[in-house]
């Protein structure tokens, strides 16, 4: 069993990994200045992937055509995973930078 402790390490080590690949995240706020969700966005080649952490166990990351107008809630990907922060985060680093939507 993986102790709460040792997740968050995991999650923030994988986060290190995106912003060495050269994401960029915001921190979006609700109406009372609470953290909504940590987003991460790279586009790169013909593409732009996005991750959106809401909690540990509620993620959501994507890859989409770089032509998409609504980045945070797309009509087309080619690539989309929603679960705990650490799986998500294991397999969007798992994809490879060469892959195209």
């Amino acid at each position: 069993m993986t102790s709460s402790t040792d997740q968050a390490c995991r999650t923030t080590f994988q986060l290190r990994q995106l912003i060495e690949r050269g994401f960029q995240f915001l921190h979006p706020r609700d109406a009372r200045g609470e953290l909504a969700a940590v987003v991460g966005v790279r586009a790169h080649d013909t593409v732009i992937d996005v991750v959106r952490l809401h909690t540990e166990d509620d993620a959501v990351a994507m890859r989409m055509p770089a032509d998409e107008v609504n980045v945070l809630a797309p009509s087309r990907f080619s690539w989309r995973r929603h679960g705990s922060a650490a799986r998500v985060l294991d397999e969007l680093l798992e994809l490879p930078d060469d892959r195209t939507a």
